[in-house]
């Protein structure tokens, strides 16, 4: 894939949710594409529809009107099952919290990622292995994860996302349990991993961060603008 390729594209996507008392208008319009290689954050207040829009662009979600394209493949266009593997395959999810087994190793937790994928043991192994060392945590891959540091479980996180070597990453806020310390150092491997080649979308409340951007997106009232 060339460097140009768009990896996500929203044409006129709207969503909306059903309420007790009627139909809640989250997204408006959203009309734009995510392009291989870029490091996109985007911003806003909370209740914006950020979180919504992370939902779709992650395709843990598909939009009520208009087009949602991967790769230029529409998303309506898939069976369930069909975007489910997409999903598995080519997506790498990174929250706020770490959701990690806390009673399990490192190792243990990011070969985790590969239990419903056809992919043998070895291979598994190996990947994992190498996302451990590309995240800096191959000397603690048997410490179990209730004894990491909040930034350790965090780059544990991101390790276990990346393992596969996703097309994109969503982070959702995942600095918003860190210190600032620790969120910047997190915010090195990120975009570490941005200048290797990932395309990375992702949300914060924290403006400093916008330096280890590529392109700066900003939602307001379920609007989304560069």
């Amino acid at each position: 894939m060339n460097s140009s390729a768009d990896i996500l594209q929203f044409r006129d996507v709207n969503k909306s949710f059903r309420a007790s008392h009627g139909s809640v208008d989250v997204l408006h319009s959203v009309n734009l594409s995510l392009t291989q290689g870029e490091f996109a954050m985007i911003t806003g207040p909370s209740g914006s529809g950020k979180s919504t829009f992370l939902h779709l662009a992650a395709l843990l979600d598909v939009p009520t009107s208009g087009n949602l394209a991967f790769e230029e493949q529409e998303v309506a266009s898939f069976q369930s099952a069909e975007l489910c593997d997409l999903r598995k395959n080519s997506i790498g999810i990174v929250f706020q919290k770490y959701y990690l087994l806390s009673h399990r190793s490192v190792f243990e937790n990011v070969l985790f990622r590969f239990r419903y994928l056809d992919c043998s043991s070895s291979d598994a192994r190996t990947k994992v292995g190498q996302a451990l060392e590309m995240m800096h945590l191959s000397a603690i891959a048997d410490r179990p994860a209730r004894l990491l540091s909040g930034g350790e479980m965090q780059r544990v996180a991101i390790a276990r996302a990346v393992a596969l070597m996703p097309k994109l990453l969503i982070a959702d806020e995942p600095t918003g349990n860190l210190d600032s310390s620790t969120a910047n150092s997190v915010m090195d491997y990120l975009r570490m991993l941005n200048q290797a080649g990932l395309t990375i979308l992702m949300a914060t409340h924290n403006d400093s961060f916008l330096k280890y951007c590529t392109r700066h997106l900003v939602c307001n009232d379920g609007r989304i603008s560069d």
